[in-house]
């Protein structure tokens, strides 16, 4: 059972109310906070910096009037900031994890706190912890499969959950709340080994069947030729093969990134994933042909689990 609680959402304190973000890395969910922190409801008192290695995405945040800074560097960025969010794939969140507590340090403000918004929480929270920074994890449970500031929307983050990991500190666990609910999110404190658990399934499981399908049906990195099926099938795909594919279709270093740092859960979920795939294949070969009531109640089943979500 995963622990979780949704954080009350009351008024928050003055000195919560309005805070200057620093966002490192500028994509799609950087960019969709940046612009929800702009809308005129919340925009008076909040203020956002925002660096990227190329600076495309902060430019044009500019133009839009999203930011009150595009930086030239991270130091730039950093400079009086209440928060800092890291906006990357997990792999670059680590790496930015080690700059913070290494050239980047003395940028950091001393109150202030450190966060991410990246798909994995535990091998991130043991770096920040391990490299003794002030850090709370966090997740936004949104997205989609195109990636950069341009495919932004602060509608993507409105009543979405958004995971806090709390951390030692309730002060700092308060300022990742606070942006949360400045951005329209519903704040949910989750440890950060449950919110792997969960997104293993409910995610990652998904990304990684996306991209098998692709494998098993046009051919996999490596393999000589595509599948001899494959020009035929392509030119009857339709909306199914499009739906099933589309999480296939995203960032790819997001996605590597995501598989290296959930890889047990992941793992335990793919195999599980395995182990129900088996058991439809036994199913259609059974000596005799298909059991058409077993069948039916798998896609009866199957659907009844998911009328029953909230």
């Amino acid at each position: 059972m995963v622990a979780l609680a949704v954080l009350r959402a009351d008024p928050l304190p003055a000195i919560l109310a309005s805070m200057r973000v620093a966002i490192l890395g500028f994509g799609l969910i950087g960019g969709s906070i940046a612009q929800a922190l702009a809308r005129p409801k919340v925009a008076q008192g909040w203020s956002v910096a925002a660096w990227t290695p190329s600076g495309d995405g902060p430019v044009a945040a500019l133009r839009d009037g999203v930011v009150a800074l595009a930086a030239d560097s991270p130091e730039d960025a950093l400079r009086g900031a209440d928060v800092v969010v890291l906006a990357a794939p997990p792999m670059v969140c680590l790496a930015l994890l080690d700059d913070l507590a290494g050239p980047l340090r003395t940028h950091v403000g001393a109150d202030a706190v450190i966060t991410d918004v990246a798909s994995t929480k535990s091998a991130i929270t043991l770096r920040a912890a391990a490299l003794g920074l002030p850090f709370v994890g966090g997740h936004p449970m949104a997205g989609r499969e195109a990636s950069g500031y341009r495919a932004a929307s602060p509608e993507l983050i409105d009543g979405r959950p958004w995971v806090v990991v709390p951390s030692v500190d309730p002060r700092r666990d308060a300022r990742v709340h606070a942006l949360a609910i400045a951005c329209g999110a519903t704040p949910i404190a989750m440890s950060a080994a449950g919110h792997d658990r969960a997104v293993a399934a409910i995610s990652h499981l998904p990304l990684v069947a996306a991209a098998a399908l692709v494998e098993s049906v046009v051919g996999g990195d490596g393999d000589d030729v595509l599948d001899p099926d494959w020009p035929d099938a392509a030119r009857l795909a339709g909306s199914g093969w499009r739906d099933m594919t589309r999480l296939a279709r995203g960032d790819i270093a997001m996605g590597t990134g995501i598989a290296a740092t959930n890889a047990p859960a992941l793992a335990a979920r793919v195999r599980r994933y395995v182990a129900v795939l088996e058991a439809w294949a036994s199913d259609l070969e059974a000596q005799g042909g298909p059991d058409v009531d077993a069948i039916e109640g798998r896609f009866r089943s199957a659907r009844a689990h998911l009328e029953s979500m909230p």
